[in-house]
């Protein structure tokens, strides 16, 4: 579908306007910078082929001054010897062709116009295309832009998701069990142990209490 209609719509636009409008600026602003490529090949061609009627016309022109001037040196011969009907012959001539070279005098002008106008708008819509370019850098510029922005903050929630945080309370009590099992590998040996230093400790006790009798017999004596 075509966004613009011609040239004078494609230089009239606000392409701002138009893609804050549109659904999806990118594929817009592609459709946009197509049409107005498309455009300028026509414009190209169009003054191409100008150019080519002018230099056409300027070699017309060009032959036909050399005609008058041809029919002007013989009207001027046939007078010199005498010849004045054939010399009013060639002034006919030559008057037909200043009529032709008037023609063709207004054409070349039309047709230099034609091209001077044809390059002017070749300048604008270049210059609108650059512009649209630019918009279309940033546009793409600013898309990958969100999207990191959307990626990471989609990367935030999946670590802060229910199911992450239920993985790790599993290793959690998984790390727990691990470490009461590690505590309880010999539970026979480890109450063993305890019995033994209970009982070395009452020998130390009583021995204590040993000396402590002696020396009262001693101070009884």
């Amino acid at each position: 579908m075509s966004i613009f209609s011609r040239f004078k719509d494609i230089v009239s636009a606000n392409i701002n306007a138009m893609l804050d409008k549109a659904e999806d600026p990118r594929k817009m602003i592609r459709m946009m910078i197509q049409e107005m490529e498309e455009t300028l090949i026509e414009l190209k061609s169009g003054c191409a082929g100008t150019l080519a009627d002018t230099k056409r016309c300027q070699r017309d022109l060009h032959e036909v001054n050399t005609t008058i001037d041809m029919w002007q040196n013989r009207a001027k011969l046939a007078v010199d010897k005498g010849r004045e009907d054939l010399a009013r012959e060639a002034l006919l001539e030559k008057q037909n062709g200043q009529k032709r070279a008037e023609s063709l005098h207004n054409e070349l002008h039309r047709l230099k116009d034609l091209v001077s106008q044809a390059q002017d708008n070749i300048l604008k819509l270049e210059g609108k295309i650059e512009s649209a370019r630019e918009k279309q850098r940033l546009l793409e510029q600013r898309f990958r832009t969100a999207q990191n922005r959307i990626r990471a903050e989609q990367n935030v929630r999946r670590a802060k998701s229910t199911e992450t945080i239920i993985r790790f309370e599993e290793y959690e009590h998984k790390i727990d069990r691990m470490e009461a099992q590690a505590g309880l590998i010999n539970p026979t040996v480890r109450g063993r142990d305890t019995q033994l230093e209970e009982q070395f400790a009452m020998l130390e006790h009583d021995k204590s209490i040993e000396e402590e009798l002696e020396e009262l017999r001693k101070g009884k004596k």
